[in-house]
Formats: C-alpha cells, sequence, structure tokens
C-alpha cells in the first residue's frame, strides 16, 4: 500500500537547456535531497514539445508521507532567506537554465506503486504518457475508483503500465496526475489510434460520463532518471555542466 506523499513539478527551461538542467537536477540535488530530507527522486522527464509546452522538464518527488512532506518544507524554509543556505551555489546555477516553475503536492492511490516497487521490478519506459485530468468539484475519487476498475484494464493489452496514480492534494477533489510507460515509440502510435477506435471507447465513453478532461502529454526520461537506470542517482555521477 502507498503512502508516499509526492511533489510533481513543471519547470519552464531557458533556451537550449534541458539537458543541463536535467543533470543538475539528478547528478547535483539528489543525492542531497535522499541524504538531508529522505527525498527520492521518482523521475525527472523532458516534454516532448510536439505534444505540450516547451522547452520543459517534468519532476516527481517522493517522500515518506505527509511527515515526510512537513520535514521538508521545515528544513527549506528555516532560513530567513526562505531557503536552504547548502542550497545557495545549487539554485545559482539552476536559475540560469529555468525561468521559473508550477508544483502540485500530490496523494497516490494505495495501489500506484512506490519508485522502489519499480525499480526492482525492472518498470521502465521508452516514451511515457503524462494525463493531468480535470473533473467536476468533488469527483477525483470516483475518477480514480474508475481508473483502476476499468482504465488500467483497458490500457494493459496496449502495452501501457500505470506508474503513477495520483490526487492533487490542496484542492477541492478536482484534479489528478496520472503517469503511464509505454514499451516503445509504436507502442504510443497504436495506443493513440486505439483512443479514437473500438477498443477503448468503453473507457472514452466513462470519461465523457464524468466529464473528465484528460490533457495528455508525452514525457522522455533524462538519462540519470529512476525507471531508466534501476537506481537512484549517485554522487558519482557528477560531472561538469560545460560537459553536456
Amino acid at each position: 500500500m502507498n503512502s508516499k506523499i509526492y511533489i510533481h513539478e513543471l519547470i519552464d527551461i531557458i533556451g537550449p537547456n534541458r539537458a543541463r538542467y536535467m543533470h543538475h537536477m539528478t547528478a547535483n540535488w539528489c543525492p542531497t535531497a535522499r541524504d538531508e530530507r529522505g527525498m527520492l527522486c521518482f523521475g525527472v522527464w523532458g516534454t516532448v514539445g510536439s505534444t505540450g509546452k516547451w522547452p520543459e522538464v517534468v519532476n516527481l518527488w517522493e517522500l515518506d508521507g505527509w511527515d515526510g512532506l512537513v520535514a521538508n518544507f521545515a528544513h527549506e524554509l528555516a532560513a530567513p532567506s526562505l531557503q536552504d543556505p547548502a542550497l545557495a551555489k545549487w539554485w545559482g546555477i539552476a536559475a540560469e537554465l529555468r525561468r521559473g516553475g508550477f508544483d502540485r503536492v500530490l496523494v497516490p492511490e494505495p495501489w500506484s506503486p512506490t519508485i522502489e516497487e519499480l525499480t526492482d521490478a525492472g518498470v521502465r519506459g521508452v516514451v511515457y504518457a503524462h494525463e493531468i485530468v480535470r473533473v467536476p468539484v468533488g469527483t477525483v475519487r470516483a475518477f480514480l475508483d474508475a481508473l483502476a476498475e476499468a482504465g488500467v484494464p483497458a490500457m494493459e493489452p496496449l502495452g501501457l503500465r500505470c506508474v503513477g496514480a495520483h490526487r492533487v492534494a490542496m484542492t477541492n477533489d478536482s484534479e489528478a496526475i496520472v503517469l503511464w510507460a509505454l514499451p516503445s515509440w509504436e507502442a504510443w502510435g497504436e495506443f493513440e489510434q486505439a483512443w479514437d477506435g473500438a477498443q477503448l471507447s468503453p473507457w472514452r465513453a466513462r470519461l465523457v460520463a464524468m466529464n473528465a478532461d484528460v490533457r495528455r502529454t508525452l514525457l522522455v526520461d533524462s538519462p540519470l532518471s529512476p525507471m531508466r537506470t534501476g537506481r537512484q542517482p549517485q554522487v558519482e555521477d557528477r560531472r561538469p555542466l560545460e560537459d553536456l
């Protein structure tokens, strides 16, 4: 049963700095986050620009429940600057690579896997489908129940693996984030064709009945993202950004 809490980040990248930012995030921040805050990297991805905003990076962090998130915020915001002094140099470099971003706090469904479960099982995607789902106020749990009951069984025969099903916290139960791993680009193409065909029409009809607005983009994970490497990024992964 997944009792973690997640931080989901959409990051606006400046110019051609996406690869450098992803490396700065994974190699230069993840080991520190893990050691000082107990915060695990679930994934760092680049958005496929033709399917959404560009240039953009998506980060997903896993913490040990609400207590872990509380400890993380307390650690980060204790200084008068509202910034961890140990991260001053890291933030200075990051500011040259990104404009800002938009974050969400996510609560996973009990059946949604943790990053350790996924890496232990060797799960990875060549490409990921990232869905932001908006539903009428108060109905997000009904959507997530339907996803488990009907959506996942409908998608799995097409090769999709649901690696994340989350309710967005601090809202009025009207938004969810769903993440699917696909084994190949060809599998994604077949899925998109099936989305408009008979095979997924029952699931589509159920989404319409729930007034669920599904906005899907594609993601490709960074070289040091855990589902690509099978492990959390390590200190020895660091190398100068100018080499990227």
